[in-house]
């Protein structure tokens, strides 16, 4: 490898004890591609098996920890019947040396029909959720729990738990979908109560396993809604975040280096001023227009100690490979409208992007 790219290449252990081989992860991408009722498919497998033989670290697809009606082709943790295709999964993420994580998901306003408050982001088209009760809460809570351990006995490497992109972990989080005055809501502290029971929940069941497994959170940084998160509450948070003794936080960017809409006056960008915040409590995973070995080298120099890629292993796999290789220039940066095959791509996925991303003739 290039002196320059050493540090994509540097292994990382994590505080649970697992060890990575290098600092790059495969982004958790929508794949479309599981069967009815959120069972693993033989294509969403080829499509992870083209894609993990050189990543540190992959991130599954959103996988829904609640029965019920849901995104199609996603796959799901609801249920011990799922364990034995989440098992297939897990050793075919596994098979080259990379950590298998979960992201455990429940998808609340934007999915379920279920949120801390009957409230929808501004401009939303969506019908108003039903406010959960208290005892319903709880039930949730223990449910991220019991995803955990199917996850344990399925052979994954660890969960991260789904609290960004406004689904309902985060809308606990939210001013402007946490309308509650009860414990769960009606303070900045009290918004942060919901995450972090469902932090100690999977951290009880990992403890019960009696073995090193990892446990991560995903964030956004702001929401777009007029009395939504901020810079100011996520500094808040993810301060709060980086004691409760977790692996890694992962930060939700389209773009690594883009800055705080408002909450701050630091003109560093959003991922600067959290691993200040962080120091070295827990480790950040930052992702966004990472495309060229040149831009994980750039993000990494700020001490970010992992990056995930998403986009750069849709559409080569060998991306990683290519990098340590000193084969960067033949990294595939196009699609043309017969790779489907060949980057073994699932069908639903196929047609989505036929429909949203440009082609090559």
């Amino acid at each position: 490898m290039r002196d320059a790219y050493k540090a994509i290449f540097e292994p990382l252990q994590l505080q649970s004890g697992k060890h990575l081989k290098n600092r790059m992860v495969m982004a958790p991408m929508g794949h479309l591609g599981s069967l009815t009722g959120g069972y693993i498919s033989e294509e969403e497998l080829a499509y992870y098996d083209k894609r993990v033989r050189d990543v540190g670290m992959v991130i599954t697809s959103a996988t829904t920890i609640k029965e019920g009606t849901h995104y199609p082709g996603l796959p799901a943790v609801e249920t011990d019947e799922h364990i034995p295709g989440l098992r297939k999964l897990s050793a075919v993420l596994k098979s080259h040396g990379a950590a298998a994580v979960m992201q455990l998901l429940h998808e609340g306003a934007n999915g379920s029909g279920e949120a801390p408050s009957a409230v929808v982001a501004e401009n939303s088209e969506l019908p108003l959720p039903r406010e959960l009760s208290d005892t319903e809460i709880e039930s949730i809570i223990k449910k991220f729990g019991d995803a955990a351990r199917r996850a344990i006995e399925a052979g994954f490497d660890g969960v991260e738990i789904h609290g960004a992109n406004g689904f309902l972990v985060q809308q606990f989080t939210s001013p402007h979908y946490n309308r509650r005055m009860d414990r769960w809501g009606g303070t900045s502290e009290n918004r942060l109560a919901f995450p972090l029971a469902v932090i100690n929940e999977v951290k009880r069941v990992v403890a019960e396993s009696e073995k090193p497994f990892i446990i991560g959170y995903r964030i956004s940084p702001e929401e777009a809604e007029t009395n939504g998160l901020t810079m100011a509450d996520t500094i808040r948070n993810v301060d709060m975040l980086a004691d409760q003794g977790l692996d890694y936080i992962h930060v939700s960017l389209h773009q690594f280096w883009s800055k705080p809409r408002r909450g701050t006056n630091d003109t560093r960008s959003r991922m600067e001023i959290l691993k200040e915040v962080v120091g070295d409590r827990t480790a950040l995973i930052g992702v966004g227009e990472i495309k060229t070995p040149e831009d994980a080298a750039m993000a990494l120099s700020t001490g970010v100690e992992l990056l995930a890629i998403a986009r750069g292993l849709l559409l080569d796999p060998e991306w990683v490979q290519k990098v340590h290789e000193e084969n960067e220039d033949l990294i595939k940066k196009k699609l043309y409208r017969g790779d489907q095959l060949d980057l073994m791509l699932p069908n639903a996925l196929w047609k989505m992007i036929e429909n949203f991303i440009p082609f090559e003739d």
